[in-house]
C-alpha cells in the first residue's frame, strides 16, 4: 500500500521506509481481513443462535475447542448458515493454534440419536478447519444412548472421518480429554464466557481494524497525489497547491487520531474484563486479541510520527517553491525596469549639436541616475532582490542552482548601468568642454573678421599683416582636429575666413579700391536691432549677422528633435515589422507546405491556410514590392514628404480591412490547433520569444499605429511645409480605420435577406435608444412606445437604414463577440429627418412615409450620426427636412427644387409645438434634394425668408452680399452655411 504512498519523496525522505514498514506490518495484522471473506456483522444473526460457539477453550496440546451446544433447532439450520458460521469460527484462531487442529465437543445428552448423527454428518461434510478429535456426549436416557452406541457402532465408517470420534457418557468422561478450566460451566468447567460480549468484542476488533484499512487507504491516496503532482511555475498556483495539501492533511491527522481514539476505546474494554476480578485470567483468545490491540495501536502511533516527520519536510520544499516563485516573479519586474533604465541610458547621445544640448543630456543624465538610485523599482530594488536571494540560498533553499545565476545577473545589469553612466558621463563631460572650445574660437573668428581695420589694408603691408593673422587663425582650426560632426559647426566661420583670405591675398597684390572703415569689435552677441537711426552695415557686420544667422538656423533644428525621433521610430519600426512578415510567411504559411513537418499538422488545419493567415501574403507583397522602408527613409531629411508618401498608398492600404474582416475566424482556428506540436516546431525553428498569434496581430497593430505617428508628426508642424499633405494623409488612415471597424460590424448582421454588398457605402453605424410613434398603431399601444425606448443598432448605407438588435455572444469562452439582428429597414428615398425633439438636442426624428412611421433617435451627441453632412445628402434625397446642425468642416448647402414653390402660409409647427424656428413663413417645395459646396472662408450674419425666396446678408470672402435664389431657371436656392446656420424648411 504505502510503496506508492511515499516513493515519490523516498528519494530525500530516509524515514518514509521506516512508515512504510510500520503501515504494511499495521495492515497484516487487521485480523487477516484481506484474506477473510466473512465479517461478524455480516453473519451476526447466525452468531445469535449460538448453535457453535468458540469460547476460548484449548485442549492440551493447545489445540482450539468449538463447542456445538444443544440447539433444539439445529437439524433445521440451512446448509448456508452452519458453514458460514463453522468458516467464521474456525479462521479467528492465529495460524499456529489452527494447524494444530481442532477439537469439536457436541453436547447431546437431552437430544435423540438422529441429532447425533446429524450432527456429526454435517461436521464430516463441511467442516473447513483441520479436525484433531471429535467428542460426543451422548443422549443421557437409556433408549437412546443404547441406540446411539449402536448406531455409532454401524455407522461410523459412513461419516468418513480420518479422526476418532468418542462417545462419551457423563461430563466427567469429557474433563478426562479436556482440563476443566478450558469448558464453559455448561460443560461443568470453570472458564468465563459470555456469548453476546463475545460476539460485541468480536465486532468492535473487527470495525476498529477496518477503520485502520480506511486511514492506510487514505495515506495511499495522499501520497499518489503527491507523486503525481508537479511544482507549480507560477506564485498563484504554488499558494493553491499549498494551501490544497495542508488541507488534506488537515484530514487526514483527523482521521489517524480518530482511529487512534477507536483503538484506545477497544483496549480499555479488553482490559476493564481482565481487571474485573483478581482470579479472573483470560483465555487464549482473549488474549491474542488484546495483543493484537496493543500491536495496532502502538503501529498507528509510529506511522503518525513517521507521518508528520514527513509532511514537515514536504510542507518545507512547498513553501520554499513559493518563495523562489515570487523571487522569479520579482526578478522579472525588476529585470524590465533595468531594461528600461539601460534602454533610457542608451538612448542618450554621446555627443550633443552644441553646448546646450550638451548641457541638457547632462542633466538628463543626472536625472536618469538620480532616478534610478531612489525609486524603489530599479537599481536600489535590484540590489535589495539580489541581497534577498543570497538569504535564500543561505537557508538551504532547494533551488540554490536557479537563484544564484539571477543574483548574478541582476548585479551584473547594476554593474553595466553604473559603468555606462560613469562612461557617458565622462564623453559628455568632454564633449561640452570641446563645444564650448568651438563656440569660443568661432565667436573669436568672428570678432577677428569684424575688428580688422581694412583701412590699413589699402597699403601692402597693411593687407599682409591681416592676412597673416587670418592664416595663423585658420591654424588653430587644424590644431582642434575634430570629428566630422563638430567641423561642420566650423564650416561656415571658415568659410568665411577663406573668403577673407582670398581677398587679402588680393589686396596685398594690388591695391585698387578703397575699403570703408570697420566698427570695433561689440561687447556683446546684438540680440534686437538699436532703436536709432540707421546707418550702413560694415563688411565685418554682415560677416557676424551670417555668422549669427547660421547658429540661429542650427539652434532651431535642435530645440526641435521630436520630428527627426519620430521619423527614425516609423522607419525603424516599419523596417522591423515588414521582416516580422516575412518571417511569418517564411517560417510558418511555407512550412504547412513542407513534407518533413506533415506529421506535425493537426488535422484540424488541413485545407485551412487561407483562414489562418487572411490576406498577410498581400500585405507582405504590398510593403515588399513599393519597399515602404525605403520611401519612408528617402523622407528622413524632408520629413514634409511623408505625407505624400502614404497618400500616394491609399489606395493599396485598404487591403488591411480584408485581412481585419477574416480575423475573428483567424482567432477562432487558432484556439483550436495553437496548441499544435507543428506550431511549436515552426516557432522553434524561428527562435521567436511569441507564439504565433501575437504576430498574426501585427497588421492589425501597424494600421492603428500609422495614425498615432502622423498625429505627432502634425503637433510638431505646424504651419510648416508639408502641413497640408500629413492632415490629408491623418484623415485618409482615419478614413480606412473607421471603414475597417464599420465592415466588422457590417459582418456581424444576421437575419437580413438582402445583399449587403449592394446598398452601398457604409456611412456609419452606432447603437441608440429608439421610440416608435406609427399611425396605424392602437392608442395605447401608442402611447405605451413612447415611454418604453428599445436599444437598436443602426447602419447607414447610400440606399438604406437598417435597424438591428445588438445581441452578445460568448464563442468557447472566450471574449464576447456582437452580432446584430435584423429588425426592419428604411429606404432612405422615403426617410425624413427633423431634429431638437421638444428642444431636446440628444434627440431627432426619423420619420416614412408622410410621417406614418415616426422614429424618436436618442444619442450623447447633438449631431445624430458622428458623420458629416455630406454623408447624409450622399444617402437621401431628402422629401422632409428638419433643422441642420454645425458639420465638422464648413459647407455651403444649396436646395435645388424640381418646381418654383408658391408662397405658403405662416402656420405652426407639427412637431414642437412652437412657430417655426425664425418665427416667418417657410416656402413649400416639392421634390428638392440638398447639394453641399465646400467654403473655405465663411462668416454668416443673419438669414431671412420673404415670400418665396430665401435671402441671405452675410460676409463671404470678405464681400458684403445679399443672396437670393442663384438660379430661378433651374430652382437653385441659397439655404445657408453649416457651420453658423440653423434653419428649417418644411415641404
Amino acid at each position: 500500500i504505502t510503496s506508492h504512498l511515499f516513493g515519490y519523496y523516498g528519494h530525500y525522505y530516509c524515514h518514509s521506509i521506516n512508515i512504510k514498514a510500520c503501515i504494511r506490518q499495521t495492515v497484516y495484522e487487521i485480523m487477516q481481513q484481506e484474506i477473510r471473506p466473512l465479517l461478524a456483522v455480516d453473519i451476526i444473526e447466525q452468531l445469535h443462535r449460538q448453535f457453535a460457539l468458540l469460547s476460548g477453550g484449548r485442549g492440551k496440546d493447545g489445540a482450539p475447542i468449538i463447542t456445538f451446544p444443544e440447539y433444539s433447532g439445529f437439524n433445521d439450520l440451512p446448509d448456508d448458515d452452519f458453514l458460514n458460521v463453522v468458516t467464521y469460527l474456525t479462521s479467528i484462531p492465529s495460524m499456529d493454534a489452527a494447524s494444530i487442529g481442532f477439537i469439536v465437543i457436541i453436547d447431546r445428552r437431552r437430544d435423540k440419536w438422529s441429532s447425533v448423527k446429524a450432527s456429526l454428518a454435517r461436521i464430516a461434510g463441511a467442516f473447513p478447519g483441520n479436525l484433531q478429535l471429535v467428542l460426543v456426549l451422548r443422549p443421557s436416557r437409556l433408549i437412546q444412548r443404547t441406540i446411539a452406541d449402536i448406531g455409532i457402532r454401524l455407522h461410523r465408517d459412513d461419516f468418513k472421518m480420518k479422526v476418532p470420534i468418542v462417545m462419551l457418557n457423563s461430563l466427567s468422561d469429557l474433563q478426562g480429554y479436556i482440563d476443566k478450566g478450558q469448558l464453559t460451566c455448561e460443560l461443568g468447567g470453570n472458564l468465563e464466557y459470555c456469548h453476546s460480549q463475545w460476539i460485541h468484542h468480536r465486532t468492535a476488533i473487527e470495525n476498529f481494524a477496518l477503520t485502520v484499512k480506511t486511514t492506510a487507504h487514505m495515506l495511499q491516496k495522499f501520497g499518489t497525489d503527491l507523486a503525481e503532482t508537479e511544482l507549480p511555475n507560477d506564485v498563484q498556483c504554488t499558494k493553491d497547491l499549498l494551501a490544497s495539501h495542508s488541507e488534506k492533511h488537515s484530514k487526514l491527522k483527523d482521521e489517524l487520531k480518530l482511529a487512534m481514539k477507536q483503538g484506545t476505546t477497544l483496549l480499555s474494554c479488553i482490559r476493564d474484563q481482565a481487571n474485573k476480578s483478581e482470579s479472573h485470567k483470560l483465555n487464549p483468545d482473549e488474549t491474542e486479541n488484546l495483543t493484537t490491540v496493543e500491536r495496532l495501536l502502538a503501529q498507528l502511533d509510529e506511522t503518525e510520527n513517521a507521518f508528520e516527520q514527513f509532511w514537515s519536510r514536504h510542507h518545507l520544499k512547498l513553501e520554499q517553491c513559493l518563495q523562489l516563485r515570487h523571487f522569479e516573479q520579482d526578478f522579472r519586474e525588476v529585470k524590465v525596469s533595468l531594461d528600461g533604465s539601460m534602454e533610457a541610458l542608451a538612448g542618450l547621445s554621446d555627443t550633443g549639436d552644441g553646448a546646450a544640448h550638451v548641457e541638457q543630456l547632462l542633466k538628463d543624465l543626472k536625472a536618469l541616475e538620480d532616478k534610478t538610485q531612489v525609486k524603489p523599482d530599479h537599481i536600489l530594488k535590484a540590489q535589495l532582490h539580489a541581497l534577498h536571494g543570497d538569504q535564500l540560498i543561505q537557508s538551504n533553499h532547494y533551488a540554490v542552482d536557479s537563484i544564484r545565476p539571477k543574483c548574478v545577473e541582476l548585479r551584473r545589469i547594476c554593474d553595466d548601468f553604473s559603468n555606462e553612466a560613469k562612461k557617458k558621463l565622462g564623453i559628455l563631460s568632454k564633449s561640452l568642454e570641446i563645444q564650448r572650445g568651438i563656440e569660443k574660437w568661432c565667436e573669436s573668428g568672428v570678432y577677428l573678421l569684424a575688428s580688422q581695420a581694412l583701412d590699413k589694408c589699402q597699403s601692402q603691408e597693411g593687407a599682409e599683416s591681416a592676412l597673416q593673422d587670418i592664416e595663423n587663425f585658420m591654424e588653430m582650426a587644424e590644431k582642434l582636429e575634430l570629428d566630422t560632426i563638430l567641423s561642420i559647426l566650423l564650416a561656415d566661420v571658415q568659410e568665411m575666413f577663406e573668403k577673407r583670405h582670398v581677398s587679402l591675398k588680393r589686396l596685398s597684390a594690388k591695391q585698387t579700391r578703397p575699403v570703408q572703415p570697420v566698427a570695433p569689435r561689440p561687447e556683446s552677441s546684438p540680440k534686437r536691432p538699436t532703436p536709432k537711426s540707421p546707418r550702413p552695415a560694415s563688411t565685418g557686420e554682415l560677416h557676424y549677422q551670417a555668422y549669427t544667422k547660421l547658429l540661429t538656423n542650427e539652434c532651431l533644428n535642435i530645440l526641435n528633435p521630436n520630428i527627426l525621433h519620430i521619423m527614425t521610430e516609423l522607419i525603424e519600426t516599419e523596417r522591423l515589422y515588414v521582416e516580422e512578415l516575412q518571417s511569418i510567411m517564411e517560417g510558418y504559411a511555407a512550412a504547412l507546405d513542407n513534407s518533413e513537418l506533415s506529421h506535425l499538422i493537426p488535422p484540424g488545419l488541413d485545407n485551412k491556410k487561407e483562414v489562418l493567415f487572411g490576406n498577410l501574403s498581400e500585405i507582405y507583397e504590398f510593403h515588399n514590392r513599393y519597399n515602404t522602408f525605403l520611401e519612408l527613409e528617402n523622407c528622413i531629411e524632408k520629413p514634409e514628404l511623408v505625407g505624400t508618401c502614404f497618400l500616394k498608398r491609399k489606395e493599396e492600404l485598404q487591403i488591411y480591412e480584408k485581412y481585419c474582416q477574416n480575423k475573428p475566424r483567424s482567432e477562432a482556428l487558432w484556439r483550436q490547433c495553437g496548441d499544435s506540436l507543428f506550431f511549436q516546431e515552426c516557432q522553434k525553428r524561428l527562435d521567436h520569444k511569441l507564439s504565433l498569434d501575437a504576430y498574426l496581430l501585427k497588421p492589425v497593430q501597424r494600421i492603428t499605429k500609422y495614425q498615432l505617428m502622423l498625429k505627432e508628426m502634425l503637433k510638431c508642424s505646424k504651419n510648416s511645409e508639408g502641413t497640408v499633405e500629413l492632415e490629408e494623409a491623418l484623415a485618409t488612415m482615419l478614413d480606412i480605420i473607421k471603414s475597417v471597424n464599420d465592415s466588422m460590424h457590417q459582418i456581424a448582421i444576421t437575419g437580413f435577406e438582402g445583399n449587403l454588398s449592394e446598398l452601398g457605402k457604409l456611412l456609419m453605424q452606432g447603437s441608440f435608444n429608439i421610440w416608435t410613434d406609427h399611425k396605424k398603431v392602437h392608442s395605447k399601444v401608442k402611447d405605451l412606445a413612447r415611454f418604453k425606448p428599445m436599444q437598436r443598432h443602426l447602419f447607414l448605407y447610400n440606399k438604406i437604414l437598417l435597424f438591428c438588435k445588438k445581441r452578445e455572444e460568448t464563442s468557447d469562452g472566450h471574449e464576447k463577440s456582437p452580432s446584430y439582428s435584423f429588425k426592419h429597414s428604411l429606404k432612405m428615398s422615403a426617410v425624413g429627418i427633423t431634429e431638437n425633439v421638444k428642444g431636446d438636442n440628444k434627440k431627432f426624428e426619423v420619420w416614412y412615409n408622410g410621417r406614418e412611421e415616426v422614429y424618436i433617435v436618442q444619442v450623447g451627441l447633438p449631431f445624430p450620426f458622428h458623420c458629416s453632412g455630406s454623408h447624409f445628402s450622399q444617402s437621401a434625397d431628402v422629401s422632409r427636412l428638419g433643422s441642420l446642425t454645425a458639420f465638422k468642416q464648413p459647407y455651403l448647402l444649396l436646395l435645388k427644387c424640381h418646381n418654383t414653390p408658391p408662397v405658403p402660409k405662416k402656420r405652426e409647427s407639427p412637431h414642437s409645438g412652437n412657430t417655426s424656428l425664425y418665427n416667418v413663413p417657410s416656402p413649400v417645395l416639392t421634390g428638392c434634394h440638398v447639394e453641399t459646396m465646400k467654403m473655405k472662408h465663411h462668416h454668416m450674419s443673419e438669414i431671412s425668408s420673404t415670400g418665396t425666396s430665401l435671402l441671405c446678408r452675410g460676409r463671404i470672402s470678405d464681400q458684403e452680399k445679399t443672396y437670393m435664389p442663384i438660379c430661378k431657371r433651374h430652382n437653385i436656392y441659397y439655404i445657408g452655411l453649416t457651420e453658423t446656420v440653423k434653419m428649417q424648411i418644411c415641404v
